[in-house]
């Protein structure tokens, strides 16, 4: 009996614990997602919460879903209720930057990370942002400067992301390297101010495709305009083969979006610095 009893006592704390570093964690991951069967049949998942369940900091795993309409919801739905810290964030389908939006203004993590589905990014690599803690609050994954790593990256997909670097220090965050990068982190103070300004991207119109666009300039934009101490940082990105990526629609909307954002900026539609 008493022995029953000590094991119940043993199983409340641990549940308490857990309950309570979902309420303040130290760390919240949020990983947007939109019809990703293929993705999660190579267990991405699991190597997040390998990751994560090792380390000596509280944190708690947001699954930001887009709508995904091939089965990817329930089996995200599936996982959260095995898995302690994680939990679903259903979405309706608006595209990468709506959908990261609303996990990361859901999150309470004192630091908030937004990393790509297929972990081309693993997460992992978050271990070289953490030096870069306290003197920045927006840290950048980076896969153009010194020390990054790019494995398997298409010629034409390089030329084209080079490309779109050019115009987007020329016309929205100048010195930025790599502004597409989808491993960036976020002090909660960053967070709420820049994720809550977003105006080309921040709203939930239904779409049609994936779309990621030029979600990362605005936010990086807004980040540069109200002057958040911001940083880029080398890391190791794999490229994974995706359907997604239309060069021409998606790089003429990108350059669309682009102005619109220094646009916006002009009429007054983000708040002052």
């Amino acid at each position: 009996m008493v022995r029953k009893l000590l094991s119940f006592v043993a199983t409340v704390k641990h549940k308490t614990s857990i309950i309570s570093a979902m309420e303040n964690p130290f760390l919240s991951v949020i990983i947007p997602s939109f019809n990703e069967k293929l993705n999660l049949s190579r267990n991405v998942l699991d190597q997040v919460n390998d990751f994560l369940v090792k380390q000596d900091f509280s944190w708690e795993v947001i699954l930001s879903d887009d709508g995904s309409t091939d089965g990817t919801a329930q089996e995200l739905a599936n996982y959260t209720d095995a898995h302690p810290g994680f939990r679903l964030l259903a979405n309706n389908h608006a595209g990468k930057g709506p959908t990261v939006k609303a996990g990361m203004l859901a999150a309470k993590g004192d630091w908030r990370l937004f990393t790509d589905f297929d972990q081309s990014t693993p997460i992992q690599e978050i271990k070289k942002l953490w030096p870069f803690m306290k003197s920045y609050q927006v840290i950048s994954g980076s896969r153009e400067v010194s020390g990054a790593m790019r494995d398997k990256e298409p010629l034409h997909r390089h030329i084209m992301g080079r490309g779109f670097n050019f115009l987007v220090q020329l016309l929205a965050v100048p010195g930025m390297l790599d502004t597409q990068c989808g491993f960036k982190l976020f002090s909660a103070a960053a967070t709420e101010k820049l994720f809550s300004s977003l105006y080309i991207y921040g709203g939930n119109l239904p779409m049609k495709h994936a779309f990621t666009g030029a979600f990362d300039v605005e936010l990086l934009f807004l980040a540069h305009k109200y002057h958040f101490p911001m940083v880029e940082v080398a890391i190791i990105w794999h490229h994974y083969q995706s359907d997604r990526v239309n060069p021409v629609r998606d790089s003429l909307r990108m350059l669309r979006d682009i102005l619109k954002i220094r646009w916006a900026d002009m009429t007054g539609k983000y708040a002052k610095a």
